[in-house]
């Protein structure tokens, strides 16, 4: 077996190579680094030998905030945010059975961008945005009902954009713009 000079830098593992492809890849989608820049970026962090090469490649990026991501699990019954509640960059809500609902009309949206992840076994879903936001819905999967979303006639610019993806299996998704 061989092994490193003791001067050598320390090796960067998997993890922290995910971390930082993560890391840039929501710099992009909040619109902080160019498409050309997040190339340049991923190549970097992809042949990156040691942990100050991804260090450049992340230093010019905003801290990530703790607190950003969030997971609402439920294995029966209701899932239900509505009114005044903070709505976190990254919302993970997970159901095996039972309603969710989740009100973002009144919401608290600190973030341009706010990705939804649903995880959703059986049981209805219904999300109100808010009337100015941008509802992108191409990464969800329907197993069983379609997907209920009609784009509002009148644009009202200056919302957040609200990316709802993941799977669902016996239940129906309902998006809906607040009407206030």
């Amino acid at each position: 077996m061989t092994s490193l000079p003791e001067d050598s830098p320390p090796l960067i593992g998997e993890d922290d190579r995910d971390t930082a492809v993560q890391r840039l890849q929501e710099a992009y989608g909040e619109g902080l680094i160019a498409h050309e820049e997040l190339d340049e970026r991923l190549q970097q962090v992809l042949t990156a030998k040691a942990h100050g090469e991804l260090v450049s490649a992340l230093v010019s990026l905003p801290e990530t905030h703790p607190g950003t991501a969030s997971t609402i699990a439920a294995g029966g019954g209701r899932i239900r945010r509505r009114g005044a509640w903070r709505v976190p960059r990254v919302l993970k809500v997970e159901s095996a059975f039972g309603r969710v609902r989740l009100d973002l009309s009144r919401a608290i949206i600190e973030h341009p961008v706010v990705d939804i992840e649903l995880q959703l076994g059986t049981g209805r879903a219904r999300i109100t945005v808010p009337r100015d936001a941008v509802v992108e819905v191409e990464g969800v999967h329907t197993g069983w009902k379609d997907l209920r979303y009609k784009t509002p006639q009148r644009s009202h610019p200056g919302g957040p954009t609200i990316r709802i993806s993941g799977t669902l299996g016996f239940g129906r998704l309902k998006i809906r713009h607040s009407r206030r």
